[in-house]
């Protein structure tokens, strides 16, 4: 491996490493960083290959991005207005402490898979990051809030918009709600990170003077922003979708029904089959057996769908009080 490369790569170690102790959770990254990174490291043809693979070289550093956090764009609370790094962001301290030979700099591993839906994912979340179209939610966000999970999913989750928790940490579904959510989908034999999960809208419906508590978005900004779910929607190319609420339900079919009727009847969104269900949040008002129940049904005609296992301890489950 040249020795330009390496002094490069360790010096790019060290400025995310710096970046990350300041509390910077997502850095920006090109399309065309991506694709670089997905190219093997280059070869020194001056490099033995015996002495290569018993020497330092050989040796590896871990991964400054766990793969439980996606490489995303630089949120805007870590920028200020012009767009520029806050003051010490940008400088990383020199590196007294040189490290072996590394392993090359890795996406996140629900983003790695086809080169070209990697960029072009990349480069859509990009976009939305910088996306100012809806003024008044684009002044008071923390973070645009992009969606989280595996690109390559065969389920994917859509709810309504992010909230005061999702707003300060730039995920979907991380309050009590999307706990919630997490243990409907470990009780259907996956894990967070086997599905995708976002929202209609990708910025909190503001709320000024509260720090908690929600509103529903309206008409325009969800008009506004769900053209970015449904680009969103194409790349991922999900098998089932499951609508979690009644906004949900109106993005995605532009039916105002409502989830009470709705819910448990399969519909279709652009021919994938979709599941309207309640939102975890309803399940947090209203934690009755016989409401856990009709939520767990339809998440049964799910894995149905996607021909998951049904052991007979989960066709029962909230069945035990009679309901």
């Amino acid at each position: 491996m040249p020795a330009t490369y390496t002094e490069l790569l360790d010096a790019a170690i060290s400025h995310l490493e710096a970046l990350k102790s300041q509390g910077t959770k997502h850095v920006a990254v090109s399309t065309e960083t991506l694709r670089q990174l997905l190219q093997p490291p280059p070869k020194d043809p001056h490099s033995n290959p015996r002495n290569r693979a018993n020497g330092p070289a050989s040796q590896s550093v871990g991964d400054p991005f766990p793969f439980s956090q996606p490489v995303a764009p630089q949120s805007r609370s870590e920028r200020d207005e012009g767009g520029r790094e806050r003051a010490g962001v940008g400088a990383s301290p020199p590196n007294t402490n040189p490290l072996p030979v590394p392993e090359p700099i890795r996406i996140p591993q629900s983003e790695i898979g086809n080169p070209e839906k990697s960029a072009a994912f990349a480069a859509l979340r990009e976009r939305v990051s910088v996306c100012v179209k809806c003024a008044h939610l684009a002044s008071s966000r923390k973070n645009v809030v992009f969606g989280v999970g595996n690109i390559d999913a065969q389920l994917m989750f859509v709810g309504e918009a992010p909230g005061a928790d999702e707003d300060a940490q730039g995920e979907p579904f991380v309050g009590r709600a999307g706990e919630l959510l997490t243990k409907i989908i470990q009780a259907m034999g996956l894990q967070r990170g086997d599905v995708y999960i976002a929202n209609i809208l990708k910025c909190r419906p503001d709320t000024p003077g509260q720090a908690s508590g929600n509103r529903k978005p309206t008409p325009d900004e969800m008009a506004t922003c769900i053209p970015f779910l449904h680009e969103q929607i194409d790349l991922i190319r999900p098998r089932v979708l499951v609508a979690l609420g009644g906004t949900a339900i109106e993005g995605l079919l532009g039916k105002t029904a409502g989830v009470m009727k709705m819910r448990g009847q399969w519909q279709t969104y652009r021919g994938t089959p979709l599941m309207p269900t309640f939102h975890p949040a309803y399940l947090l008002r209203n934690q009755a057996m016989t409401e856990k129940r009709k939520v767990w049904e339809d998440m049964l005609a799910v894995m149905e769908k996607l021909e998951i296992p049904i052991s007979p301890k989960q066709r029962n489950y909230f069945r035990s009080s009679g309901a």
